[in-house]
Parts: C-alpha cells; sequence; structure tokens
C-alpha cells in the first residue's frame, strides 16, 4: 500500500478508471471489457494497470484464459460495485431523462470532477464560494457543472437573489453521490486491513449524554485493541449530527433511539435506559423513603435544551401542574454534574447516564419514569461496515448490552 490516506488515495482515482475495472472484474476479461466499453485492450489493460499503482496493490491475476480476481480484488470489486450501484440509483430518483441511453452508460460518463463540483455547490451555496473551497476557477467549476447537466439533460441549477445555486433535486443528488463515492475510500480501507494494517479514521456521532456516555464507556478498550485506529468523535445536537449521518460526514450515530429520524436511516436498540431523578450526594430529598412531585417541584431543576427527549421527559412529567424553577437548560454533563454538586437542583439522566457519575449523582426515591428510551445505534440504510467500524460496533453491543437490561429491538426506520 501506498504512503497516502485511504481518502487522499480515494480522491485521486479515476470513475473511468474504477469502471474499466469493474468491467474486467465481472467478466474476468480485458478482451471483452474492452469492448463493452468500446475501448482498446492496451487502453483498458494500462488503466487497470494505474489503479493498482495508484492503491500499491495487486487486483488482478492474470492468466491465459482471462483475467481473474485474487483476495484483494474481491474486496474492491464489491464496494466498486456498490459505487455505481449507488449513482445509478441517485440517477433513477432525479429523474434525468433517459431516452435511448441506458442509465449505467450515463452512470459511466459522470466524472470525479463533476461529482466533487456539485458536492461543493451544495455544501458551499453559491458557485463563488464553492471555486474558493475548491481552488479552482469559476471558469472551470461552470464548466464542470455545465457539463454534468448535458450528460444527465437535466437542469440542475437555478439563478437566486443570492446567485446561482443548485436546485432542491440537485442538492439531494449530490448527497447521494457523495455517499456513493465514499465507498471508494471504504473499499481501500477494506485492504488495509486486509493486508494487516487497521489505521484508517472512523467517524463516531454521539448525541449529547446518552450518545456521549455510551461512547466513552467502550472507546478505551476498543482504542486498546486496535492501537493504529484513528477515532474522530462528532458531537452536537440530535438534528445537526443526523444530518452529518445522511450526508456520509458521520458514520454511524450513538444516542437514543425511538421515533424514526429519516426514511434513509435505521436504528438499532441495544439497551433501555429509563430516565430516574438526580441530585447530589446529602440531598434533602434522599432522605424521605418516597418522593412525591410535589417534593419535585419545589426545587430548581436543569434541563434538556428545547426539542430534546430529555427536555421533553420533564415537560411530560410536570404537564399537569405549574412547572417547577428552571433556569438552565444543557446537555452537557460537565455542566450537569458541576450545577449539582453544588446546589440542591435536580435534573433528568438515563438509568446508563448516572451509572457513569455515581460518584458525584444519586437517584430520587421517585422511581423510574415510563415510557423507557433505548440507547443504540442509528446508521445509513444499506450501509456496509468497514472490518473496523464493524469490529468497534461488536464491541459496543457486547458492552453495553451487558450493562443493563437489554431493550426489545426496534422496527427498521422508515
Amino acid at each position: 500500500m501506498t504512503d497516502l490516506s485511504p481518502h487522499a488515495r480515494a480522491v485521486s482515482l479515476s470513475l473511468r478508471h474504477l469502471k474499466l475495472f469493474e468491467s474486467v472484474a465481472r467478466l474476468s476479461s480485458v478482451r471483452r471489457a474492452s469492448e463493452e466499453c468500446h475501448l482498446s485492450q492496451p487502453a483498458v489493460t494500462q488503466a487497470i494497470a494505474k489503479l493498482e499503482e495508484q492503491i500499491g496493490l495487486t487486483l488482478l491475476e492474470r492468466r491465459a484464459s482471462g483475467s481473474y480476481l485474487n483476495d484483494c480484488g474481491k474486496i474492491f470489486q464489491r464496494r466498486i460495485q456498490r459505487l455505481f450501484a449507488q449513482i445509478e440509483e441517485a440517477l433513477e430518483e432525479l429523474g434525468a431523462p433517459i431516452g435511448p441511453t441506458p442509465i449505467p452508460i450515463i452512470a459511466s460518463r459522470i466524472t470525479r470532477s463533476q461529482i466533487r463540483s456539485l458536492i461543493a455547490i451544495v455544501e458551499n451555496g453559491s458557485f463563488g464560494q464553492a471555486a474558493r473551497a475548491l481552488q479552482v476557477s469559476q471558469a472551470s467549476l461552470h464548466r464542470a457543472a455545465r457539463d454534468l447537466e448535458q450528460n444527465l439533460r437535466k437542469t440542475l441549477y437555478h439563478r437566486t437573489a443570492f446567485g446561482i445555486m443548485a436546485t432542491p433535486p440537485a442538492a439531494e443528488f449530490a448527497r447521494k453521490l457523495k455517499l456513493a463515492a465514499r465507498e471508494i475510500e471504504s473499499g481501500i480501507e477494506e485492504l488495509e486491513a486486509a493486508t494487516g494494517n487497521f489505521g484508517s479514521q472512523m467517524v463516531i456521532g454521539a448525541m449529547p449524554l446518552a450518545g456521549s456516555v455510551m461512547l466513552a464507556s467502550v472507546l478505551n478498550e476498543f482504542i486498546t485493541s486496535s492501537p493504529s485506529a484513528n477515532v474522530r468523535i462528532a458531537s452536537s445536537n440530535a438534528d445537526e449530527i443526523l444530518r452529518n449521518l445522511r450526508a456520509g460526514d458521520v458514520d454511524f450515530v450513538i444516542g437514543l433511539v425511538g421515533d424514526p429520524p429519516a426514511p434513509d436511516l435505521v436504528s438499532e436498540a441495544v439497551v433501555e435506559t429509563p430516565y430516574v431523578v438526580v441530585a447530589r450526594q446529602g440531598h434533602p430529598l434522599l432522605q424521605k423513603s418516597a418522593a412525591t412531585l410535589e417534593d419535585l417541584a419545589a426545587y430548581d431543576w436543569v434541563i434538556g435544551t428545547p426539542g430534546s427527549n430529555r427536555r421533553q421527559r420533564f415537560d411530560k412529567l410536570f404537564a399537569d401542574r405549574a412547572r417547577p424553577m428552571a433556569r438552565v437548560e444543557t446537555s452537557s454533563m460537565a455542566t450537569i454534574r458541576l450545577l449539582l454538586s453544588n446546589s440542591d437542583r435536580l435534573t433528568l439522566l438515563t438509568s446508563y447516564e448516572l451509572k457513569y457519575a455515581a460518584d458525584m449523582l444519586k437517584p430520587v426515591p421517585f422511581g423510574a419514569l415510563h415510557p423507557a428510551p433505548s440507547v443504540g445505534l442509528i446508521m445509513r440504510e444499506n450501509w456496509l461496515p468497514t472490518p473496523l467500524q464493524a469490529k468497534f460496533l461488536e464491541l459496543f453491543r457486547q458492552r453495553v448490552h451487558g450493562a443493563l437490561e437489554p431493550a426489545p429491538t426496534l422496527k427498521r426506520v422508515g
């Protein structure tokens, strides 16, 4: 393998070369692939050689009877098949006029430059900002954008008061193309794993509190067992985390699961973890055998931010009476621990969160709030994890599932 990162190698690969590799791999023949792709055999052979050089591994075994995938080639072929299948699916959903040209042919004409340009225009909001982000001239960006429109015979941009921008269908098309292109990087990461190198980066989305606590409880063991793994944690509110997941900027998300977050996502409940009322050690309510709702209402509260599951449970708890004082809204465990440990404030935590804050905080004898939420994983539909990601997911399920009573399996989202 080369010294370049999987991302750098993935970006450098030509979609045309990948299509030729897919054809040779599927047909087990350079000659038949050259006929299918309307190129000379030397051109196909040269393209495959260039691809193998960039990846740093041999993918095909050349024999007198044809060209056959080796073990690395089989790994990479699966990802490249997924790449073009997703591009073709995105074209169908975009509703590009087909006419006499089959969708696979249209997909094969899309270039890396065209995909990169469309994604940059969508993510940066305008041609000017996209050109600056890609460090190319606006003329070059316009050329790639128009070439893609001509290939698809579909209008992708419209003029607004803020300049030329992508249409909503084009923005969704760009999102799907970005996910498709991610298959290339995943394929290279799988090749690294197959050759004994687990030095790939994994991006995990952690929802506030529940997700962060669960992740922290597993991450140290995972890093110890995979010393060359690089993990980046993306933490923000649930809406933003799920947007990043759908865009492919996050591999999977850990946090509260329940209502369908989007039709193209799936959720997997790992444990059921009910909310409990929590206070500092030595709080007056801890002396009671059973606290009442009136007891809870007499104290100041730290509550979740608007829209959060924690906030909804608080609002439901006091739905039939005057709400107690609640002057602080936060999803930061560090802030909650500090505020509660130095006052008589109360808050809601899940039983899993309390498990890792028990040195400072204790459950008030009020009982668990039902129905209990489930904590687990949210992933993209039809997502195929790399070996490194699969290793983490398996460890996560084992460790978290054993920490509390398991939750019933949630139905597939969508």
